[in-house]
């Protein structure tokens, strides 16, 4: 799904730079330029990089719980 239609960036565009690291709204739009011309994609954009960070951490933890039981 396109998040940014101006600059053509996806919502898989955004889960790659959250999986390379980024963690800020201003940092994604340094990385794939969603947000830079209108604006009105940030919101979901800052949506998106939240849950796809938030999918990241989780998949951290699960490999430490297994081992643990």
């Amino acid at each position: 799904m396109y998040v940014c239609v101006c600059n053509g960036v996806t919502d898989h565009d955004i889960r790659q730079a959250a999986a390379a690291g980024c963690r800020s709204v201003a940092e994604l739009t340094m990385r794939t330029g969603a947000g830079a011309c209108c604006g009105t994609c940030l919101d979901s954009a800052a949506e998106t990089l939240e849950l796809a960070r938030d999918d990241a951490s989780a998949k951290s933890v699960l490999p430490l719980l297994s081992q643990a039981a």
